[in-house]
This record gives C-alpha cells, sequence and structure tokens, in this order.
C-alpha cells in the first residue's frame, strides 16, 4: 500500500472536516468538489484519473443515507475504500473524526463562555444561511447525477427521468408532513427499485 496515498486521503478529509461548518450534510459539497478534482494513478496505470467521478460520489452518499450513523465518516469510508482498500478506508475516516473530534474537546471547554457574544452570534447568523446554501448546491449537483443532466441537458434529463422526479417529490413530501423515519423510506425505495427496475 502506498503510504503517500494514504497521507493524502487523510489530509484531504482532515481539510474537508475542518473546513466545513454544519455538520456531516454540510460538509458533502466541499467533499465532492475536493475527491472529484483530485487525481491519483491507479495501479497498473500510468495516466492519472479523479479519484472518484460525480455519479460515484452520488453513489456514496446513497450508501451512507442507507445506512445508521452519521453521513461524513461512511461516505468517506466509501471513497477511501474505492481508493485504497481497507487501509484507504480507515484513512479517510481518521480524517473525518479525528481532527474535529480534538478541535471539539478543545472547544467544549471555552464555548459555555463565549457562546452568547455578540460577535460569536454575529458569525453565527451568516455562516448558518451559508450552510443552506452548501446543501442546496450538493443536492443540485447530485440531481445532475442522477437525472444524467450533465450529458443530455436539463429538458431531456426531465423527460426521460419523470419517475425520479416523482421520487423526490414523494420523498420529500414524506419527510415534510409525516414522521416516518427516513430509514424506511430508504429501505422501501430499494426493495421498490429491486421489483420495478430488476
Amino acid at each position: 500500500m502506498d503510504p503517500k496515498l494514504l497521507w493524502e486521503i487523510f489530509i484531504v478529509f482532515s481539510r474537508v472536516a475542518l473546513l466545513s461548518w454544519g455538520g456531516g450534510p454540510a460538509s458533502l459539497a466541499l467533499m465532492q468538489r475536493e475527491t472529484t478534482s483530485a487525481l491519483w494513478t491507479p495501479p497498473g496505470s500510468t495516466q492519472p484519473v479523479p479519484w472518484l467521478t460525480a455519479e460515484e460520489f452520488a453513489d456514496a452518499v446513497a450508501v451512507g443515507n442507507a445506512l445508521p450513523g452519521p453521513i461524513a465518516p461512511q461516505v468517506s469510508a466509501f471513497i477511501g475504500y474505492k481508493l485504497a482498500g481497507l487501509p484507504g478506508a480507515i484513512a479517510a475516516v481518521s480524517g473525518t473524526v479525528l481532527p474535529t473530534t480534538a478541535l471539539m474537546l478543545i472547544m467544549v471547554i471555552y464555548f459555555f463562555g463565549i457562546k452568547d457574544s455578540p460577535a460569536v452570534q454575529a458569525m453565527l447568523r451568516v455562516v448558518r444561511p451559508m450552510v443552506v446554501g452548501f446543501l442546496l448546491w450538493t443536492a443540485y449537483d447530485m440531481a445532475l447525477s442522477v437525472f444524467g443532466a450533465r450529458q443530455t441537458g436539463w429538458p431531456a434529463a426531465l423527460s426521460h427521468g419523470w419517475d425520479k422526479l416523482l421520487l423526490i417529490v414523494l420523498a420529500f413530501g414524506l419527510l415534510t408532513f409525516t414522521n416516518i423515519h427516513p430509514v424506511f423510506l430508504i429501505l422501501g425505495g430499494a426493495v421498490l427499485g429491486y421489483f420495478i427496475y430488476r
């Protein structure tokens, strides 16, 4: 196993973790940008390629959402494993979790003394809506992959992907207007996909 690649995986995911605000889902936008633009040379090849494609990132998010627990370590494990097997998954998850956990332990000591500070409140007033923007961008970029709009453009993608649009509206409606747990939607969707699209 290439120690340089493992170190690079750790550094990239540490950078994502340390530069993301708003929790795991909010880090996905930066994680996608970092991992789809980073290059590596697979074994047996001389041509560098992206760590993963936008479609593979969408698959990683889908798999991560189907599992319990925080999404960021799950997606990072998926990407790390693709690049370098189990050591890569460990390096990616370590980069995602260790730096921010250490930072959180330090912050906990001081936060309760400054949380009501006007300066902290002023910063959070800007950061919170920006996190919403990051999440919207991630959803949009994933939609490009899910619908295939990168290749065909939106009109053709929507006319051929009306069933996907229906599923998006259904999932959004159920999450908005009922108390159903997302895991049941994901499991139900997997079963539905097995019988309809197999």
